[in-house]
C-alpha cells in the first residue's frame, strides 16, 4: 500500500474518539476531564509586599508568609507561529489537518534520593542554586506518578503513538534514584526510604518516605528514553571520580568547596553539602556548613551499597530490567557496553517519519570547563547523527530529532552552551542541520524552561530548511510540565501542534505539597525562565515541506 494511504490511516486511528466528540458537541462549554494548559493554568498568587523575607530551607515559613500559594487561572491560548514562513503565509483555517503522530515529552524530572550523602544542598540551602535544594526535592517521583496518571487520561481520550523522556531521570546518577524512576513508570511498588528505615531504627519516618503502589504509564503507550547530564555526572555538575565514587554508598557527608568560584574546581573542599532528615515533614537539613564547624564528619543514618553511582553502561542497563514496552526504552543492547546512548526508530508504521535520539551530554573525558552541562558531541556520535540524517532524508522520512540539551539558545561560554571539547563547533552542526529539508523539529530539556525558538533557513528562497526547536520544562521545577506534541499535514505545509500539560494532582497529597514548594522555590529563587509568571508556551508551529515530502505525504 503507497504510503500516503498509511498517513490517512494513521490520521483515521487517531482521530479524536466519537465519544468525545459528540459530548463535546452537546456542551461546548464544558471543561474537558483532563484539561491541559489550554484550558487553565497554575497562577502563582504574589507574596504579599509586606511579607517577611524567607530561606529556601524554611519551609515551614512558607504558608504563613504567602509563598507557595496558587490558584488554577484561564488558559494559556495555542499561538500560532509562522516565523519559518513567509511574509504572506496564513495559518490554515482547518485546525485538524491530517493528523501523522501524536506523542509526548517529560524531562528532568530528577528523582531525588535525599537521605543520600552525597549531594549539594549547601548550594541552595539560603539560596543561588535551586537545583542544588528546594523543598520539592522530596516529591519527585510522586510529580512523576501523577503525570503518568495525567498522561493515562489523556491517552484514553486520544491515544498517544508514543512517550519519550528527555534526560535527567535521576538526580545524582544513583541506582535507587534511577529505579524508583523506572519503578514508578512501570506502576511498581516504590519504596522511597533508603536511610531511615536502612539503620534497623524503627523511629518516626515522614509521610514523604512512605512506600506505594505506582500508577504506571498505560502499557498501550510505548516509552523511549533519552540520556542527560544528571544522569552520569555527580549532581550533573561533575565527573564521578575517586573521591566522590566511595562518599555514594558511604555514610559521611560530602565535604567540598565551592566549586563554582575555587580555582581547585572538583579538588576543592572545605564544607559539608548536607542531607535532609527523614523523619520529619519538612525534611529538616542537617550536616551542613564550614568542615572547621564539625568537631567530627556528619554522617547520615545509614550506608546504602544502593545509593552506587552508575557508569553510562550500568544506566543503560537497568533499562532492560524494565517489563514495559520497547524492550530496553530504545537503546541498542549490543552498544551498552560502550555506553553509546544514541538510536532512531519510526514511531508509526506506514507514516514517513523517524525520531533521532541522541545523547549530546558531555563525556567523561572532556576537560573541567565550569562544569559538565555543557551540549556536546564526540567524533563518534557527530558521524553517527549525520549517518541517521543522511539516511532519513534519503529514505524520505520526516525527521525529528530528540536530546537532552537544546542548541543554538546559549552564549558562549555559559554553564549550558556548547562545549569546548566538543567535535566541531555549534555553528558547524547548525550549518550542516540545516542542509535537511525534512528535519522539522528538535525536541529538548536541560535548561527546565518552555521556550520556542525557531531556526530559521540561511536561505529565504528555501525555508523547507528550517526547523522547529521546543523545549520542555522540568517535572521538578516550576511550572513542573509535561508537553504534548501533534503533527499534521495542510498540503505542502506541517503544522506542529505543542501544548504544555499539568500533571493533574489532588488536593492533600504529596504531588499537591510539591507544587506549592516548586511555586515558593520559583518566587525565592527568582529563576530567569521564559514566559513568566505561568511559565507556559503553547504553539501551533507551521514548517514548509520540501515538495518530494509533501507529495508523499498527499
Amino acid at each position: 500500500m503507497p504510503a500516503r494511504n498509511h498517513a490517512k490511516l494513521a490520521d483515521a486511528k487517531h482521530a479524536e474518539p466519537k465519544q468525545a466528540k459528540a459530548k463535546r458537541a452537546s456542551n461546548p462549554s464544558a471543561a474537558p476531564e483532563t484539561p491541559t494548559t489550554a484550558d487553565r493554568t497554575v497562577a502563582p498568587t504574589p507574596v504579599p509586599s509586606n511579607a517577611a523575607k524567607v530561606l529556601p530551607h524554611e519551609l515551614e515559613k512558607y504558608a504563613p508568609n504567602g509563598y507557595g500559594v496558587w490558584e488554577y487561572g484561564s488558559g494559556s491560548p495555542i499561538e500560532p507561529m509562522t516565523d519559518l514562513m513567509g511574509a504572506d503565509f496564513q495559518a490554515p483555517s482547518d485546525s485538524e489537518g491530517t493528523r501523522l503522530l501524536r506523542f509526548f515529552t517529560i524531562t528532568d524530572i530528577h528523582v531525588a534520593d535525599v537521605q543520600s550523602p552525597a549531594q549539594a544542598i549547601f548550594f541552595g540551602y539560603n539560596g543561588f542554586l535551586s537545583s542544588a535544594y528546594s523543598g520539592v526535592m522530596m516529591y519527585t517521583h510522586h510529580v512523576l506518578d501523577a503525570a503518568m496518571r495525567t498522561a493515562n487520561a489523556l491517552h484514553a481520550a486520544d491515544p498517544f503513538d508514543f512517550a519519550i523522556s528527555l534526560g535527567d531521570t535521576c538526580n545524582n546518577t544513583q541506582r535507587n534514584e534511577l529505579r524508583w524512576y523506572i519503578d514508578v513508570i512501570d506502576g511498581e511498588h516504590v519504596e522511597p526510604d533508603a536511610g531511615a528505615r536502612q539503620n534497623g531504627d524503627d523511629g518516626p519516618r515522614a509521610s514523604w518516605l512512605a512506600p506505594y503502589r505506582a500508577t504506571g504509564l498505560d502499557r498501550s503507550i510505548p516509552w523511549y528514553q533519552v540520556r542527560g547530564n544528571h544522569d552520569h555526572f555527580w549532581t550533573g555538575y561533575l565527573r564521578v571520580d575517586d573521591y566522590l565514587r566511595p562518599i555514594f554508598t558511604g555514610d559521611e557527608v560530602l565535604n567540598l568547596g565551592n566549586v563554582f568560584e575555587d580555582p581547585a574546581g572538583p579538588n576543592s573542599r572545605g564544607f559539608y553539602m548536607g542531607c535532609l532528615d527523614g523523619s520529619t515533614e519538612c525534611g529538616d537539613v542537617f550536616g551542613l556548613g564550614p568542615v572547621a564547624s564539625f568537631a567530627e564528619p556528619p554522617k547520615v543514618l545509614a550506608a546504602n551499597p544502593e545509593r552506587r553511582s552508575l557508569s553510562k553502561s550500568e544506566w543503560m542497563a537497568e533499562f532492560f530490567a524494565s517489563p514495559s514496552n520497547p524492550r530496553g526504552h530504545g537503546f541498542d543492547e549490543s552498544r551498552i557496553a560502550d555506553g553509546f546512548a544514541c538510536y532512531s526508530f519510526e514511531p508509526v508504521a506506514g507514516v514517513p517519519l523517524k525520531v533521532i535520539a541522541l545523547d549530546d551530554t558531555q563525556g567523561d573525558e572532556e576537560p573541567y570547563d565550569n562544569g559538565y552541562g555543557h551540549v556536546s558531541l564526540d567524533k563518534e556520535r557527530h558521524h553517527w547523527l549525520i549517518a541517521e540524517l543522511d539516511k532519513g532524508q534519503a529514505e524520505g522520512k520526516l525527521i525529528i530529532i530528540a536530546a537532552h540539551c537544546p542548541i543554538g539558545v546559549e552564549e558562549a561560554g555559559a554553564p549550558m552552551s556548547w562545549s569546548s571539547g566538543a567535535f566541531g563547533t555549534e555553528e558547524e552542526l547548525l550549518a550542516k542541520l540545516h542542509t535537511y529539508p525534512n528535519l522539522v523539529l528538535w525536541v529538548a530539556g536541560h535548561r527546565h524552561r518552555n521556550t520556542i525558538t525557531p531556526m530559521h533557513s540561511p536561505d529565504p528562497a528555501h525555508p523547507e530548511l528550517g526547523f522547529w526547536e521546543v523545549e520542555t520544562a522540568a517535572l521538578r521545577d516550576f511550572p513542573q510540565q509535561m508537553r504534548t506534541f501533534e503533527l499534521a499535514t495542510h498540503g505542502d505545509v506541517l503544522a506542529i501542534r505543542a501544548v504544555n500539560v499539568d500533571p493533574d494532582i489532588e488536593p492533600g497529597t504529596p504531588a499537591a505539597r510539591s507544587r506549592e514548594y516548586a511555586v515558593a522555590a520559583q518566587e525565592i529563587f527568582d529563576n530567569q525562565i521564559d514566559y513568566l509568571p505561568l511559565g507556559v508556551r503553547n504553539a501551533e508551529m507551521f514548517v514548509q515541506l520540501a515538495p518530494e515530502m509533501a507529495g508523499r505525504l498527499a
